[in-house]
């Protein structure tokens, strides 16, 4: 079955959005497959995992915010670059990749993080 890459492209938004704002539990049960494979080393192996550290952030940090600025899939691949906002008005830059299974179901997650300088040496934004 070749992957449905628009289908794909939503369904990572969606499931992102959810679990960042609150609800991790149903982006789990709606977009998650039957394993889910985590390589953030803050965050644990495993539905559950994901689950709590999202439930976590939630509890104390319910004032962030998100921004998906650009989306990119590829066979069973989807990439995401966010504009996060943090209480304080911190700023981060966030690369997550996800992959689907063969029924569109995401089942592992990579992910990089940076915080937006104040100042940047080559005059370019992040985005």
């Amino acid at each position: 079955m070749s992957p449905n890459l628009e289908a794909n492209k939503k369904n990572a938004i969606d499931f992102y959005r959810m679990a960042y704002l609150g609800n991790p539990c149903s982006a789990v049960e709606k977009y998650v497959g039957d394993d889910y494979i985590q390589h953030n080393p803050l965050v644990g192996d495993g539905k559950q995992a994901f689950i709590e550290y999202f439930e976590r952030m939630e509890k104390e940090f319910p004032d962030k915010s998100i921004e998906f600025i650009r989306v990119i899939a590829e066979g069973n691949l989807v990439s995401l670059h966010t504009h996060q906002v943090w209480p304080g008005h911190v700023e981060y830059v966030t690369m997550d990749f996800l992959r689907f299974d063969d029924h569109g179901k995401i089942v592992e997650h990579w992910d990089a993080i940076q915080r937006i300088p104040s100042e940047s040496q080559n005059g370019n934004t992040m985005y």
